[in-house]
């Protein structure tokens, strides 16, 4: 089986990037063809099909005069149609696995894979096809569900791309496109989901979704570990921006003794350095990966999520447990279908009291409980995260899909 993997970065700068390259290895591992298509970039891995690569596209951090001439191919990108069908023709795939491609490949790569009939199975990793800002967060961070049914105008009535007008009028535009004329729900033959909660959410939005829809949870190539260690400090890693929750938790732990480590990479980086640097107590050290992540983990006590979005599958809490560290988790989006009493401590999104409590908890914490919730995560990332039952799942609804397409013609 060949399969063609589709994402806008080819690098890792979130939890979809990782997800998407994650999958790629597990395929080319077990003996699968795997291409892949994407956009230009200097962090970008090696990869064989790079000259299919498209040039990033992104209206929003340009001058006026290169927003004027780039929203076209924001809109409807001709060179990643262009350059997809090329790829096609060469690699001849069987199937297309899209993970992120808005704006920076546009939905021109959805029409493009309709022509050449390659079916097509998309991971949902946020709301963009909810939201055209993607978080379902107005300007100022907030919950916000006002463009449902359609009412996608309120994006730019409220200027939820950063405050900006002219960006919130782009991603509104992109918006109506896609739910009038180049339509995903038509196109794309299935739909993953990694949590529960998104599934429903877009259920809710919208009742095509419970037809062609499937949940299935993130997976992890990360090693499992039984030398349970209660470390000395509570590790936050992963995109650094303000959905995060990152500032509550700062602010939270500033009034306490407990030692803090903030790993990762974002918009807020600066914000954050400048936040912690009068303080001994939490310390920010820089982007991490493979071991040096590894080693992170398994020496803190308890990771901490304190997500105030709809969180989908969050990988830091997927990681972590492979590793058999609980989780401080918000009681937001799909983040309770994975941290319970059994596997952390949940507490109330955006409330700095109810995460105060639960950072004592976790500092208080006897070492036979927090034994027995370190087990449980291990054993709920064993059932829920395996590599090996993924692909196991993956492979059996790529066959259907391919199947079901074949049995159309």
């Amino acid at each position: 089986m060949r399969i063609l993997l589709i994402n806008r970065n080819h690098y890792i700068d979130g939890g979809a990037d990782r997800v998407y390259l994650n999958t790629g290895e597990l395929l080319k591992d077990n003996n699968y063809e795997v291409a892949y298509f994407s956009t230009q970039n200097e962090k970008n891995l090696d990869s064989d099909y790079s000259s299919f690569f498209v040039k990033n596209i992104n209206p929003k951090s340009a001058g006026i005069a290169q927003k004027l001439i780039s929203v076209n191919k924001y809109l409807y990108n001709t060179d990643a149609s262009k350059k997809l069908s090329k790829l096609i023709l060469q690699f001849n795939p069987d199937i297309a696995h899209i993970h992120l491609f808005y704006g920076a490949l546009s939905a021109s790569i959805l029409s493009t894979l309709k022509k050449h009939k390659i079916p097509i199975v998309i991971t949902i990793h946020d709301y963009r096809l909810l939201c055209p800002a993607n978080a379902m967060l107005d300007r100022h961070g907030k919950i916000c569900e006002k463009c449902k049914n359609n009412r996608f105008y309120n994006c730019t009535i409220k200027r939820c791309s950063g405050g900006n007008l002219f960006n919130s009028s782009i991603i509104t535009v992109e918006a109506y496109i896609r739910q009038f004329a180049i339509v995903p729900l038509k196109l794309i033959n299935h739909f993953i989901f990694v949590s529960q909660f998104s599934l429903n959410k877009h259920i809710s939005f919208d009742n095509r979704y419970s037809h062609k829809s499937s949940h299935l949870y993130n997976f992890t190539d990360s090693p499992t570990n039984e030398s349970f260690i209660k470390g000395d400090y509570l590790l936050y890693y992963g995109r650094l921006s303000r959905e995060k929750g990152l500032i509550n938790l700062i602010n939270t732990v500033k009034r306490t003794n407990t030692k803090l480590k903030i790993a990762g990479t974002g918009p807020q980086k600066e914000e954050i350095i400048n936040e912690i640097k009068a303080f001994n107590n939490i310390e920010y050290v820089g982007f991490k990966s493979g071991e040096e992540l590894n080693e992170l983990i398994m020496n803190c006590s308890f990771v901490v999520v304190p997500s105030e979005w709809y969180e989908n599958n969050p990988m830091t809490i997927v990681e972590a447990f492979s590793l058999g560290k609980p989780a401080i988790g918000s009681n937001i989006g799909g983040i309770p279908e994975l941290v319970s009493d059994d596997t952390g401590i949940i507490f109330e999104s955006g409330n700095v009291f109810s995460l105060s409590d639960a950072i004592y908890h976790a500092e208080t914490i006897g070492i036979d409980d927090y034994y027995r919730i370190s087990n449980n995560c291990l054993k709920f990332s064993r059932k829920h995260f395996s590599s090996k039952n993924h692909l196991q799942s993956l492979i059996k609804l790529y066959k259907s899909i391919i199947n079901d397409c074949k049995e159309s013609i």
